[in-house]
């Protein structure tokens, strides 16, 4: 099984796919973590690219190529070998945060975005996608370290990647026919971690594990 978490920046990704981790392994599931874009060398030095340079200035094109190779290079090495041995994927963003921010907010066309994902995935999608919603003021206030490139773009952007989710979260469901379901992410991490737990529990006990 294939569950990703994405959302805006700020919205708690990283602390609810750790806790999702431990309520997965307390009911006997192993489990794969991932952060896209990452988590392969290859990955990771994309990551540093596309985040921590200054200066760089990509078009949304070039974004949205990085990305996609970032994302094949993951698929082929990690998620792929993953759910061919009966694991739980959990991964910290996937393809619909590339529709977002390349699509929605940086221009490119949705069904060009979505075409390119399938090339880059060879078609593996996850089977639940939860998008964290918050304001992106919210968001930022809770951050504590330096923003990278992309957080710095400024409240307007960000505002756009908040509607890109919402708008984008009802086309992926359209478009590829996986489920993904929109939480409030301002609600205690708490709260949401029992809304996600719930979530995914519906979808596992409708895909158990094959052994």
């Amino acid at each position: 099984m294939f569950i990703t978490i994405d959302g805006g920046d700020g919205c708690g990704k990283s602390t609810q796919i750790g806790l999702l981790a431990k309520h997965l392994t307390v009911l006997g599931r192993e489990v794969v973590v991932c952060r896209d874009p990452g988590t392969t060398p290859l990955g990771t030095a994309i990551r540093s690219l596309l985040l921590a340079e200054r200066g760089l200035d990509p078009c949304p094109e070039s974004e949205l190529f990085l990305f996609m190779a970032a994302r094949a290079q993951m698929v082929d090495k990690i998620i792929a070998p993953a759910l061919a041995a009966d694991k739980i994927v959990l991964a910290d963003r996937f393809l619909l945060s590339t529709l977002v921010y390349q699509g929605f907010a940086g221009g490119i066309a949705p069904e060009v975005v979505l075409q390119m994902g399938e090339i880059a995935t060879r078609g593996i999608l996850p089977d639940l996608t939860v998008v964290l919603d918050i304001s992106s003021e919210a968001a930022f206030a809770r951050l504590s370290r330096p923003l990278d490139r992309i957080e710095s773009k400024g409240g307007e952007y960000h505002a756009k990647i908040r509607c890109g989710f919402l708008e984008g979260a009802r086309l992926w469901q359209k478009k590829t026919g996986r489920a993904a379901v929109v939480l409030d992410a301002s609600l205690p991490p708490v709260e949401v971690e029992k809304q996600i737990a719930s979530a995914v529990d519906e979808v596992l006990r409708a895909c158990p594990p094959s052994n």
